[in-house]
């Protein structure tokens, strides 16, 4: 019998685990995503969360309250940043979680705030913890203070489209060796500057960050079919600047005197000069961003 109730429904999802097959083979690299899952359990239950099932290396765990559920998230991100690295091969978590109304069927949840959990995993890169700004707006003034907006995607089924937001989990540890040190001298902050055609953008304060994209309301329109509407996102982590791929394709990044490299639903820290192709490698198109990190 069909019952319905609101609850938090919140994704996790082992990221590396694909490389780790092919460089450890198949018993190591179960055995190393079993103990990531083991300790995404007991994160979830150590804040009442009550896991639902196991999908490959995906966990869906139900939780009492957003404030639950963003707990347990930083909690997940940072046992797993804990764990050793396998074969060269550091595993991470990526989490999307979303608050509302659920189906419930004998032990599993369905219905529309289960779709959105399960696209807003699909949004997270390794390392990062998302919501929607309606979540987010639920959570308790501790949590909330360590969120950020990012940009909006369309869901299917949905008029809107849906805002996301991020929680910063790993904030906490810095914030104390801050709070420590408040007579050490401010670093000089790096300043972004993005080329593109005849434009440039800057970011240079300390919670700027920038999207890249074919959508209109990126910070920077990219006229490339082979890019996705909101395609990676570029933000500032202290003094480094990291581009996080969020897109269909992938993001194709060549730092200055490297190969280029192909980000995934991956995450990169920019060095001081390089250039950025959206969707196809630097080669294979005209539509290049230069960086320069200084």
């Amino acid at each position: 019998m069909d019952s319905t109730r609101q609850t938090t429904v919140l994704f996790s999802d082992v990221s590396g685990s694909t490389k780790l097959y092919d460089t450890a083979g198949d018993a190591k690299a179960m055995e190393a995503i079993q103990r990531c899952l083991e300790r995404l359990r007991k994160s979830s239950e150590a804040f009442g969360g009550r896991v639902v099932k196991t999908i490959g290396d995906e966990l869906m765990v139900l939780f009492p309250s957003p404030d639950a559920a963003a707990g347990a998230s930083a909690d997940m991100q940072h046992a797993i940043d804990a764990l050793p690295m396998v074969e060269n091969t550091k595993l991470g978590v990526r989490i999307g979680f979303q608050y509302g109304p659920v189906m419930q069927r004998d032990d599993d949840v369905f219905g529309d705030t289960v779709n959105l959990a399960a696209r807003l995993v699909g949004q997270a890169g390794k390392g990062q913890i998302i919501t929607s700004n309606e979540t987010m707006e639920m959570l308790g003034p501790v949590y909330k203070a360590w969120t950020r907006r990012l940009y909006s995607i369309q869901v299917k089924g949905k008029t809107a489209e849906v805002e996301l937001c991020e929680v910063l989990w790993r904030q906490g540890a810095d914030t104390t060796a801050l709070v420590s040190n408040r007579s050490a001298a401010k670093p000089r902050l790096v300043v972004l500057r993005l080329r593109y055609r005849d434009r440039d953008v800057i970011r240079r304060r300390e919670q700027d960050s920038v999207t890249i994209g074919r959508d209109q309301n990126a910070g920077l329109v990219i006229a490339d079919t082979m890019a996705s509407r909101l395609h990676c996102t570029i933000e500032r982590r202290h003094s480094k600047f990291v581009l996080a791929d969020h897109s269909t394709n992938g993001t194709y990044v060549t730092a200055e005197s490297e190969a280029e490299i192909l980000l995934q639903r991956e995450e990169f820290t920019l060095g001081k000069h390089g250039w950025i192709a959206c969707g196809q490698p630097r080669a294979a198109t005209n539509e290049i961003v230069e960086y320069f990190c200084d």
